[in-house]
């Protein structure tokens, strides 16, 4: 599992990266779950974090039309190696055609993140069942599940374990990276690490203050990434 931290600007890059994030995304959470990074915001991001890390950026929880891929393409020149690419208010058939579309015009070596909502009846988005079968007929790279709505309430008030290792087998199966998000609490990372997902993502968890006006703090991280290995041993459940 691959530590992913939220951050939303180089600061917090370069204490999530101090506290040993795998991973450093860039969104704006105060326009949403995956509130759409401007493309001065990664480029900053990705010169203050260290080049062996990959940077993710957010392009918005949706809705979205085949235009989305000149915005996704934007964020990949600027130093993403991810797009996310929330499927908020879309059918499974529009959340293909655009998917696919964004997948055409990414350049290579950059993959595409389809991000579905635990949420769903909420989001007006598929559910999140359905979201590797989506992902896997579009071309995405990988598939994440997070949570539209924030109200307090998390991705294991939404979904139980069972559903998320059902998503993760079927991520894996089909040959998709996964991943797990949606206001996790540290309390709740052994649940996550059980199921073995490829990267769990966190902001709230990481700031000294709330997600919004909060600030991630590399001390933050440092216990989270130290629960997270001490839950997990070469990628099984620890024991004893």
């Amino acid at each position: 599992m691959r530590l992913l931290i939220s951050v939303v600007d180089a600061a917090e890059a370069a204490a999530a990266a101090a506290g040993g994030a795998e991973i450093i995304d860039v969104k704006d959470p105060s326009s949403g779950s995956l509130g759409r990074a401007p493309e001065s915001w990664v480029r900053a991001i990705r010169g203050a974090t260290p080049s062996h890390l990959p940077v993710s950026a957010a392009l918005g929880d949706g809705p979205f039309d085949v235009g989305a891929a000149a915005g996704a393409r934007a964020l990949a020149e600027v130093g993403a190696r991810y797009v996310k690419l929330g499927l908020r208010c879309m059918t499974g058939g529009a959340a293909i055609d655009v998917l696919s579309a964004v997948r055409r015009g990414m350049p290579a070596g950059v993959q595409l993140i389809a991000v579905g909502f635990a949420d769903a009846h909420l989001a007006s988005c598929p559910d999140p069942r359905a979201l590797p079968d989506l992902a896997s007929a579009a071309g995405a790279d990988g598939c994440l599940i997070d949570t539209a709505v924030k109200d307090g309430r998390g991705l294991l008030d939404w979904l139980d374990e069972r559903a998320l290792s059902d998503f993760v087998g079927a991520c894996h199966a089909r040959g998709l990276l996964c991943g797990l998000a949606g206001s996790l609490r540290s309390v709740e990372l052994p649940r996550i690490a059980a199921i073995q997902p490829d990267i769990v993502g966190l902001r709230s968890a990481a700031c000294d203050g709330d997600r919004v006006t909060g600030r991630v703090s590399r001390q933050r991280v440092a216990d989270l990434r130290l629960q997270l290995r001490a839950e997990s041993i070469d990628g099984k459940p620890a024991t004893g």
